[in-house]
């Protein structure tokens, strides 16, 4: 075998409104092919995938489904590099919630696949995504049926304290049914976490750092000492911040007056806060953030709703900050907004002038497709903006798992 081709790990990680995929080697870390799908479900889906130094874009529809998508990344995108394929050892795939009953990476049986569907409650935009994943890589491939990993977001998130996880309702519904914060995105926010205690020289069991992974699914994660101690995502991805199409926290009354005064159903309530609301819901227009950066400055309906974005973000900023330990070293912009998107980070951070924020707007305005490092003054506390890379940590851990097998 070409020593170049060993260790090859294919990573899927299909999303609520995206997939994202790559063929790479996660002890050198070079990625084969790299790839993802976006606007699903909306006008012009759209994939853009890099091989062999060459870059490719291609529209595959309008208002495209999982199914289809992930169907043309197999049959159009992976056949042409089906030398590459055919040397995989494992496959790695990115589940948000574990549920009740997985709380780390695990090989994929059947056994494992029933359970994350009994977990779709916990996460009802994705783990139905991420099973359609693993189905169909499963049907496709028989040969590497074994050697399916499933990676779960929720597992960065189990030694969370009682006092941030637990819900002030009746402590039974935690202990029979397992009603409490699961957090998601843990996977992001464990890898920038390990990526900027390499940038501060700092011991990762020491590091106290506010993450913010912002996409079309956004949370903040509170990580004191080495250890995630609060997430702002909940018993699903819901809960906290401002999202694409979710609302994110809302007075709980509201789902009742919803049913009783309004007559919507439980159903339709659910549908409305998870795909209908947050961005889109408060643009009437939009989900996808290239609109907002475009038209904040244009139009009074972009403009509210970045503002109520951020807004939400800088007081989950605040609040973390409370849980530090009497140091904070770093609060980290990641994900397609954070990384992309100055004009959030500007004012996110003007919000936090009082905590010693101060962001130097050049940095800022250049930290921008692909670049990473410090916004902020040097007299400031430090921001940094932080490329994540799911993919790599995912193929990390698949392989880690095959190899304990």
């Amino acid at each position: 075998m070409d020593e170049k081709l060993k260790n090859l790990i294919f990573v899927l990680n299909c999303g609520s409104s995206s997939i994202k995929f790559a063929i790479l080697n996660p002890y050198n870390k070079r990625k084969y092919l790299s790839g993802i799908v976006e606007r699903l479900f909306l006008p012009e889906t759209y994939i853009t995938w890099q091989c062999s130094g060459t870059k490719y874009k291609k529209i595959i529809g309008s208002n495209i489904t999982h199914e289809y998508a992930l169907n043309f990344i197999l049959d159009q995108v992976l056949l042409a590099e089906k030398d590459v394929f055919k040397k995989l050892i494992g496959i790695g795939h990115r589940v948000v919630h574990g549920g009740t009953k997985i709380k780390k990476s695990i090989l994929i049986d059947d056994n494992i696949i029933q359970c994350i569907q009994d977990a779709v409650s916990f996460a009802p935009l994705h783990n139905p995504a991420n099973l359609i994943g693993i189905k169909t890589i499963i049907q496709k491939y028989p040969a590497l049926s074994k050697k399916n990993v499933a990676v779960f977001d929720t597992s960065f998130y189990q030694d969370m304290p009682k006092s941030s996880f637990l819900y002030a309702i009746p402590y039974n519904f935690y202990k029979e049914y397992g009603i409490r914060r699961y957090g998601a995105h843990g996977t992001s926010h464990y890898y920038v976490a390990r990526k900027i205690s390499l940038i501060l020289n700092k011991n990762f069991n020491s590091l106290n750092v506010i993450t913010c992974h912002l996409g079309n699914g956004a949370s903040v994660s509170a990580i004191c000492n080495g250890v995630c101690v609060d997430t702002s995502m909940g018993l699903t991805p819901l809960e906290g911040l401002v999202m694409g199409t979710r609302s994110g926290d809302i007075d709980p009354s509201i789902i009742f007056f919803m049913n009783k005064n309004l007559n919507i159903s439980i159903n339709d309530i659910e549908t409305i806060l998870t795909k209908k609301s947050g961005l889109l819901g408060l643009s009437g227009v939009s989900s996808d953030f290239r609109y907002f950066e475009k038209n904040y400055y244009l139009k009074k309906e972009a403009k509210r709703s970045v503002d109520i974005f951020c807004h939400r973000l800088s007081k989950y900023i605040a609040a973390y900050t409370t849980l530090m330990d009497n140091r904070l070293d770093a609060v980290i912009f990641t994900g397609g907004i954070g990384e992309n998107v100055p004009l959030i980070r500007e004012l996110t951070l003007s919000k936090l002038s009082l905590l010693d924020f101060k962001i130097d707007i050049e940095r800022n305005l250049s930290t921008v497709n692909g670049a990473s490092g410090l916004i902020t003054e040097y007299n400031s506390r430090p921001v940094f903006v932080i490329l994540t890379d799911e993919e790599l940590a995912i193929a990390e851990e698949t392989i880690s798992i095959i190899n304990k097998k």
